[in-house]
């Protein structure tokens, strides 16, 4: 019975990961900074710097550079290259859904939340800039409205 249940529960989580999350699924701040973070991975690739495009989408200087500053947090954590999808793409990788659940976790000051998105791919003694930066960005996000 339990090998049943164990069959089932593989077979859903193959099925959830063979289709791609949509970006309108995440919280609204998540998919801001899912959008900036193709921004920066655009400009990156051209070696340019991406705040000047990123303040004029994003309507401020200060989310601006907090979206980098997170930005740059996560490559430094992540475990291998994060996997970008287009910036005109509706559809976003499971890399962009995880940092997705993390921005949306830290709006709302759910830590637990936070620690489970990303819980066995980061290491713990990672996660506390993770946060703090993620806190930073959302701040600067609320302090924007």
């Amino acid at each position: 019975m339990a090998n049943s249940s164990q069959s089932r529960s593989a077979k859903q989580w193959i099925n959830r990961l063979s289709a791609p999350p949509r970006i309108d699924t995440l919280d609204p701040i998540a998919a801001r900074f899912i959008y900036s973070l193709r921004i920066i991975a655009l400009h990156d690739r051209v070696k340019r710097d991406p705040v000047p495009e990123l303040a004029a989408r994003l309507g401020s200087v200060e989310v601006a550079a907090k979206a980098l500053a997170l930005g740059q947090a996560i490559s430094s954590t992540w475990p291998e290259n994060i996997q970008i999808s287009r910036f005109c793409c509706t559809l976003i990788s499971h890399d962009e859904f995880t940092i997705g659940e993390i921005v949306g976790s830290a709006g709302n000051c759910d830590r637990a939340g936070f620690e489970g998105a990303i819980e066995g791919l980061i290491r713990p003694d990672r996660m506390q800039r993770l946060w703090d930066s993620a806190l930073d960005l959302v701040a600067a996000e609320a302090r924007l409205v």
